[in-house]
């Protein structure tokens, strides 16, 4: 069967799944008043919901799962889930981003059922920083976890640092430090603006493109990036064993390598993260018989895919927060 592709000439071997809307962080830039589930909130994509919608995608080329969430280690269902995704035709990488709380207790599992690769949500390595902004005085032990899943025979081990102005976008020096001798990623995010969150957006947003010339120039050399990669820039350094990527949404073609999709916890397809509108896929998604009708879906729909994003304009599209749809 023929790959997703759309009439800009993109194809999307990446998908982003959210496992459920729910987090136990506060983070300050996504939900600082805790995770609150509207009234008549339809249940989670259950674990036979989610294989059909897997082998589907796996049929058009999907090659690269992301669970997301919320926080996809609150579903206890989460290494079945891993397994489900691993056994399915096609898919080579499974992949998952977590705030890193639960990693001490369930990375052993996590791997154990197939996780390939791991991104852990670190927005400081100050311990006060990090209560401040994530809501929960917990950094020394996602740190151990990290330290945990570094030591194993993890394939991909990133870290997620929100850059934020007056929070933590003076700890380059530290995470340099930090990058010395540990053999992993970390990842600087410009701050997205989105429905819930603009008055914070505008005290906090910084451009990542300075920390970006910074890098360049202190040797930092830009690495070639893969069809199935992520947004980020990923950067290299000989003295380092580190890397260091820079996910800049409002810089400028930004949207051009896009090669991702996404679905939220209820089974709607999301062509942006900030797109107007949703396609809800789950009523395809109760029998095999429905399989054919989900990939011929899938490519009716990216016909309808813009170009790019309208964060630029202020448009965050249906995005309330990114705990909604998995960032």
């Amino acid at each position: 069967m023929a790959a997703l592709t759309d009439r800009h000439g993109r194809s999307f071997p990446y998908l982003r799944l959210s496992l459920l809307e729910a987090c136990n962080f506060r983070c300050s830039y996504c939900l600082p008043d805790g995770y609150h589930a509207a009234a008549g909130t339809p249940r989670w994509l259950g674990r036979e919901e989610i294989a059909r919608l897997l082998r589907g995608f796996a049929a058009v080329g999907l090659r690269k799962l992301r669970l997301t969430g919320g926080e996809p280690s609150l579903r206890t269902d989460l290494a079945e889930i891993i397994a489900d995704a691993v056994a399915t035709p096609g898919i080579q990488t499974v992949a998952m981003t977590s705030n890193g709380i639960l990693l001490r207790r369930r990375f052993a599992q996590w791997r154990a059922a197939g996780l390939s690769a791991l991104n852990v949500s670190l927005d400081s390595l100050d311990d006060a920083r990090f209560h401040a902004i994530t809501g929960r005085d917990r950094g020394a032990e996602v740190r151990a976890g990290i330290e945990l899943a570094l030591a194993s025979d993890l394939p991909t081990l990133k870290l997620n640092a929100v850059l934020l102005r007056g929070l933590n976008d003076d700890e380059l020096p530290a995470w340099l430090d930090y990058l010395r001798t540990r053999n992993l990623t970390v990842r600087f995010i410009e701050l997205m603006q989105t429905g819930d969150n603009r008055d914070y957006f505008r005290r906090h947003h910084v451009r990542a493109e300075a920390l970006e010339q910074s890098l360049q120039g202190q040797g930092w050399q830009l690495l070639p990036r893969a069809a199935t990669a992520g947004p980020a820039r990923e950067y290299a350094h000989p003295g380092f064993r580190g890397r260091i990527g820079i996910i800049a949404p409002y810089s400028r073609d930004f949207c051009a390598g896009c090669n991702r999709l996404r679905v939220t916890a209820h089974g709607d397809l999301r062509l942006c993260l900030f797109g107007d509108f949703g396609i809800p896929l789950r009523p395809l998604l109760q029998s095999d018989a429905s399989l054919d009708e989900l990939t011929a879906t899938l490519h009716a729909q990216l016909g309808l895919k813009q170009a790019g994003h309208g964060l630029h304009e202020g448009r965050t599209g249906l995005t309330r927060h990114l705990a909604s749809i998995g960032g």
